[in-house]
Parts: C-alpha cells; sequence; structure tokens
C-alpha cells in the first residue's frame, strides 16, 4: 500500500484523524484502519515543529475527548494495535516491513494522544476513555479484560520480547517511549503518587511476571548503545538523526521525569547537550530510572528496585541462589565499560550511584577492579567543570566519591595509580600524578568554587567529609597537591580564629576556646582535624 504523506501543521485538517476524533463510531475491521496507519508524517528537525505537533495534536484530541463516550474510537485504536503485536515477533523474522510499519505507526498515534490526554485529565478519567465502546442496542458485550492493563503488559511484552534488528529499532523504541508517557502522571501532581493506576498494574496482576525480563533487558539496551539504523533500512519515512519523532517528544516528558526524581527545576542549569545517537539506549536508561523511583504498593516492596538491588555478574562462579524472586545476573564487565563511559550524561551518574549505593555485587566488584581509575576520572571531571553542571549532577559525583572513599582499599590503591598529561585541568599542567592526589586537588578546588559562589553546606561537608575518608592513606602526594592542601588549610584556619576573635574577647580561657571549636558550625574545627590526621599518621607509619 502506497503512503500517504502529511505535514505537521496539515494534521488537524487531515480527513483520516478528523474521522478518528469525529463522531462516526469506527469498527475493529473497518479498512479505514489500514489507511490512517499507511501515513508518513513529516519528522520535525527542531524544536518550533515539535510544538506545531503537540498543538496538532490537541486540537485533534479536544474533539476525540468529545465524541470518543459515544464513538469508543481510542479503544478501537487500542484493540487494533493490539491485535497487530500477536505477530509481530513472526514478523520480524519474515522482514515483513510494511506490517511492522503499521503496527509502529499505531503505537506512534497512541503515544501522541496519550501525552495531551495525561496533562489534561486525571487517570481515573483517562481510564474511561479506555473503557468507552461502540455499543448497538440491544447487544450484549461479555466483560472484558481491562484495555488499560492489557496495554501497558503488551508494550513490555514487545520490549522483552520482539528481537531488536533494524526494522525492530523504532517500535522497540516507541515503546519504551510510550511506558515513560504513561508515567509521566506524576508530572501534574504535587503530592507524591502512592496509588497511581499505571503503578498498580505495573506492580501487580499481568505485568509482574515481566518484572526481571524488563529490567535485564533496560539494561542490555543501556550497556549495548545501539544506534538508531541507517536512513533507508525502513519502509517508512526515515528518522533523522537522535531518534525522530516520537523520540523529541518523549524526551520532553523523561527530562520533566528527571527533573522530578533528581530534585532539578527553577535555578538548576540544563545538562550540556548530549550525544543522541542512541536513542534506544537514553530512553530505556530513562524508563528504568522510573520504575526504580516507583513507590512501594501498601502490600509489597517496588519489584523493580528489587531486581536492580539484586542481579549478579554472569562471570561469577560461586554465586548462590538467591532469597529474592526477582535476581538475575548480567556481564558486570560490559556494565562497568559502558559506566565509564557515560558519565557525561546525569542519568547515567544517577543509576551509577544507585548500583553503588543498592547493589553489593556491583560495589564490591567495582571496588575491586584494578582500573578504577576509568571510573573516577569522568566523576572528576564532572566536579572540575562544576560551573557548567546541574547541582544535582554534581552532588550525585560528589557521592559517588564518598562511597568509594569509605573503602580503605580504594584509598590506598589510588595512590598507586599514575597519570599522564591530564588535559581538562588547566590550573597547572600535570605531566604525571597520582589518581589520588588528582582527586585531592577537584575537592579542594570544588571546596573552594562552592566557598565563593553557591556556600552551599551540604556540598562542603560532604566534600570534607571525600577528604577525611582518605586522610589516614595519604600516600606520596604530589608537590602540587600537598600544596594546596597546606595552603587552603592555612587560609581558612585563619578566617577560622578571626571568627573566633570577635565573637569572644577576651580569649584567654581554653574552656570558651575549646567550646567554640566545638559548637561552632563552620568547617576550621573539620580541617584541622583531617590535615592533623594525615600528619600524625603519617608519622606514625
Amino acid at each position: 500500500m502506497a503512503a500517504t504523506r502529511s505535514s505537521i501543521n496539515e494534521l488537524p485538517e487531515n480527513e483520516y484523524f478528523k474521522k478518528l476524533s469525529g463522531r462516526e463510531p469506527i469498527s475493529e475491521n473497518d479498512p479505514f484502519w489500514n489507511q490512517l496507519l499507511s501515513l508518513s508524517f513529516n519528522t520535525p528537525t527542531n524544536s518550533s515543529e515539535l510544538k506545531l505537533l503537540e498543538e496538532a495534536a490537541i486540537s485533534v484530541c479536544k474533539s476525540l475527548v468529545e465524541n470518543n463516550p459515544r464513538t469508543g474510537n481510542l479503544a478501537a485504536l487500542i484493540k487494533v494495535f493490539l491485535s497487530r503485536t500477536k505477530e509481530l515477533k513472526i514478523s520480524a523474522e519474515c522482514q515483513n516491513h510494511l506490517f511492522i510499519w503499521q503496527a509502529h505507526n499505531a503505537l506512534f498515534i497512541i503515544c501522541c494522544l496519550l501525552k495531551v490526554l495525561i496533562c489534561q485529565m486525571s487517570e481515573e478519567e483517562l481510564q474511561l476513555h479506555f473503557t468507552y465502546e461502540e455499543r448497538t442496542p440491544g447487544s450484549y458485550e461479555p466483560e472484558r479484560e481491562d484495555l488499560m492493563e492489557e496495554l501497558l503488559c503488551c508494550l513490555i511484552q514487545l520490549i522483552v520480547e520482539i528481537p531488536l534488528l533494524d526494522i525492530t529499532y523504532s517500535i522497540s523504541l516507541e515503546a519504551v517511549s510510550t511506558l515513560i508517557v504513561f508515567l509521566s502522571c506524576q508530572l501534574f501532581h504535587k503530592e507524591i503518587l502512592r496509588e497511581s493506576i499505571a503503578h498498580k498494574y505495573l506492580m501487580h496482576g499481568r505485568c509482574l511476571p515481566y518484572v526481571t525480563r524488563l529490567v535485564k533487558t533496560l539494561l542490555y539496551n543501556f550497556i549495548r548503545q545501539e544506534r538508531s539504523p541507517p536512513p533507508g533500512t525502513h519502509v517508512f519515512q526515515p528518522e533523522s538523526d537522535g531518534g525522530g519523532l516520537l523520540y523529541g517528544i518523549a524526551s520532553g516528558v523523561a527530562t520533566g521525569l528527571w527533573a522530578v526524581f533528581t530534585l532539578g527545576g527553577v535555578g538548576s542549569k540544563r545538562a550540556p547537550q548530549q550525544d543522541e545517537s542512541s536513542p534506544l539506549a537514553n530512553q530505556s536508561l530513562l524508563l528504568l530510572l522510573v520504575l526504580a523511583n516507583l513507590t512501594d504498593a501498601p502490600d509489597m516492596p517496588n519489584p523493580y528496585r528489587q531486581a536492580i538491588m539484586s542481579f549478579k555478574n554472569t562471570q561469577d562462579s560461586t554465586v548462590l541462589p538467591s532469597p529474592n524472586p526477582y535476581a538475575f545476573q548480567i556481564n558486570f564487565n560490559s556494565l562497568y565499560t559502558t559506566l565509564c563511559e557515560q558519565q557525561n550524561s546525569d542519568q547515567a551518574t544517577l543509576l551509577l550511584y544507585t548500583l553503588l549505593h543498592q547493589n553489593s555485587n556491583v560495589r564490591t566488584y567495582m571496588l575491586a577492579r584494578t582500573d578504577m581509575e576509568n571510573l573516577v576520572l569522568p566523576i572528576l571531571e564532572i566536579l572540575y567543570h562544576v560551573e557548567e553542571r546541574n547541582s544535582h549532577h554534581v552532588y550525585m559525583a560528589l557521592i559517588i566519591l564518598l562511597i568509594l572513599t569509605e573503602d580503605d582499599g580504594f584509598n590506598r590503591s589510588i595512590h598507586e595509580v599514575i597519570l599522564k598529561n591530564i588535559t581538562w585541568y588547566s590550573e597547572r599542567v600535570l605531566t604525571e600524578i597520582s589518581l589520588g592526589s588528582l582527586l585531592i586537588l577537584v575537592v579542594i578546588r570544588t571546596i573552594q568554587y562552592n566557598m565563593t559562589r553557591t556556600r552551599d553546606k551540604y556540598l562542603h561537608t560532604n566534600c570534607l567529609a571525600a577528604l577525611a575518608n582518605m586522610s589516614a592513606q595519604f600516600r606520596s602526594l604530589h608537590q602540587y597537591a600537598a600544596q594546596r592542601i597546606i595552603s587552603y588549610t592555612c587560609r581558612h584556619l585563619r578566617r577560622y580564629v578571626y571568627v573566633l576573635d570577635k565573637l569572644y574577647f577576651p580569649h584567654s580561657h581554653c574552656a570558651t576556646l575549646q567550646h567554640c571549636f566545638s559548637s561552632l558550625s563552620d568547617n576550621g574545627a573539620d580541617l584541622l582535624s583531617l590535615t592533623c590526621s594525615h600528619i600524625l599518621r603519617s608519622y606514625a607509619s
């Protein structure tokens, strides 16, 4: 069947969309669906075109919301998509491009409509629109399964069961993106959604058996970093770099969800433009983080978080049976390599923090690596360019360092790793320096930036805590690192003593001075403590 091309600004006047949102009911077997799903859209290439698409979708949705209670066309569209997904696996094996293209278009339209509907109505109202059907007077219809649950379960099955090929890449990406859109209800509620309808379906019933496979598939999508297929691979309109139309729509939703989960928002800087050559990997990671951060159900903990907390290494021959029903195995070496390469994105840093904090198997594996510089250097670079990063990205990077420096083995080993020519460190040419000395330099620089710019006590405390954790294991420090420790400590102790002098006069009573050191919330005592710790322990050894 030949594809009919339609530009974005023509969508509200397109005869097929007018019929879909009109007053006439359309049965599931109507030839109209083949015509609608054979449309080909011009892909938006900028934000203004994406805005045009959303405005066009709002126009169509307004009419659909008004007429859908009588026509049931939204449910009919979803049923058409569900019927086509039953043969997707066979279509992929047989290279049936046309069938996959039409299923892709059906999901694309559903996702566009859902995004607008979720913005405009409550979950209860949305669920009602899933139940409206055309009824012939006097006819009897047997009770059907919940269509919303059926769609959610179908999307999960599509992600975990359809092989990732060039011809299935786009529909796999759209399935992930549609799940993100489903979970975006939180964006339109000030309070935490603890009993959301979508959450309930994902944690119970038909979706629950797929928890382990879904988490594993999303992780492997992130690890593989598969690029978008080249233009010409598909029968339908090829996508532009960055994943095409739906990726742009769902990325906007995912960005909003990301801001919710990381407390970014007003006053936060936008992250640097990231490489979007692998949209499926990016969207899979975002969905994984959203699922991991869902609140626990009243009767059970979040199963997706349980899966993330308990997976193990495929190369570990000593793995014992886990009491966690959602445990699985994955290649830790591939995961570690990808995490090291992707730390320029804040969502990858959040995944690293989540794994180090909650999965003891991953934490043990990473601390045992002999190439920790591959992981630590990207984290230090985030802190070094603190003025260019979102505040939550800086916090996560710092907490990762804090977790790592709690291990004495890590604190010893970083002074044995010698680095050459650190090009991004511009204050001084560092032709040769230990990883430990570089870590000290970057953390002190972060403290100084915080003292002069943001004055964030939380950031300050964590920087000092990381230095204190390391202080007992300082070895063979670079001359510049040692100089920075002493000069920074002396400068701030002078300021500290000045504050004491102003607050307490006369200061001849030792008890008063001691009380001041212990009660003031300044960092002078902490600085003195960590400096003396290093000096005394060095002499003792």
